[in-house]
């Protein structure tokens, strides 16, 4: 079946908003993501219901469902289990649009490396010189960052020239995390803190009411008492964080590197169920990505 540049546009953004949605789609919003006119759209949309390409649904709830003669047609999976793979593009989520493939066209070259990008969704919102980041992808957390050099409107494709490429971690934070973790009970001095951090090695503890954590004591809360004028034999509660920002041991390492950034922390305490079983700081992060 041959179909119009614009029908097949209209189409791929239909699946794209529907999977992300789960209902009906109305034509302003896929008329929103590839920029055309809402009266342009409906207009396709009747050729594309007489192709029995969409069904029509009616109501104010109402809009445009994807046919399984739709997908057959563009020659996509209809699985439920397709994950998304978000494209972002000059560092904003580019909405209605995921990369279903990567083709790898200049891996071996010592000097370049480029790929074919294909997407779901309309290629219309992008342009050469744009900077557009690829991923994670589902299952090797792949990370591709660099400049489209191209685009293909038949195809729905973009060429990308990569400048970086990341395979993310993908183990729980509990095979990174620091352990056993030291503590210090509520009871202790800051005297008590800097002689653990001096013998540990470490710059930070959780404080501990017996199986409750009550907050944590770092490095630089000691720095900031001392410099305050603060006596050493000053409880660790009264100059302790009391926010402490956790994360549960099995959620996988680049799900939580984001949390150091919009928190502004240097370690999170790592728990199971609860329990804190371990530390995690910058320094176990940076450990896991390899240096050149």
């Amino acid at each position: 079946m041959d179909l119009s540049l614009i029908q097949k546009d209209i189409l791929i953004t239909l699946i794209t908003l529907y999977h992300q949605h789960s209902r009906p789609i109305k034509g302003e919003d896929i008329a929103e993501v590839i920029q055309r006119n809402p009266g342009t759209i409906r207009n396709q949309m009747q050729a594309l219901k007489a192709l029995e390409l969409v069904d029509g649904v009616p109501g104010p709830k109402g809009g445009y469902n994807p046919t399984a003669k739709a997908y057959s047609v563009l020659n996509i999976s209809q699985t439920e289990e397709d994950a998304e793979v978000p494209v972002t593009r000059n560092g904003e989520l580019v909405p209605g649009v995921s990369a279903r493939e990567i083709d790898f066209t200049t891996l071996c070259h010592p000097d370049v490396c480029q790929a074919v990008i294909r997407i779901m969704g309309s290629v219309k919102p992008f342009e050469i010189g744009d900077e557009i980041t690829i991923g994670p992808t589902p299952v090797n957390k792949l990370l591709l960052r660099g400049e489209i050099f191209g685009k293909d409107e038949v195809q729905g494709a973009l060429l990308l020239s990569i400048s970086e490429m990341i395979s993310l971690p993908k183990k729980p934070v509990r095979a990174y995390m620091s352990a056993p973790l030291r503590v210090l009970p509520t009871d202790a001095t800051v005297d008590d803190a800097v002689r653990l951090f001096a013998r540990a090695q470490i710059n930070g503890a959780p404080v501990m009411d017996g199986e409750t954590m009550r907050g944590i004591l770092t490095a630089s809360d000691v720095v900031r008492a001392f410099a305050a004028g603060t006596p050493g034999e000053t409880p660790v509660t009264a100059v302790m964080t009391e926010d402490v920002v956790q994360v549960e041991a099995d959620v996988r390492l680049f799900e939580v590197v984001r949390r150091f950034k919009e928190r502004e922390i240097g370690r999170l305490i790592v728990v199971d169920q609860g329990r804190p079983i371990g530390i995690l700081t910058k320094s176990d992060i940076i450990r896991v990505f390899p240096s050149s």
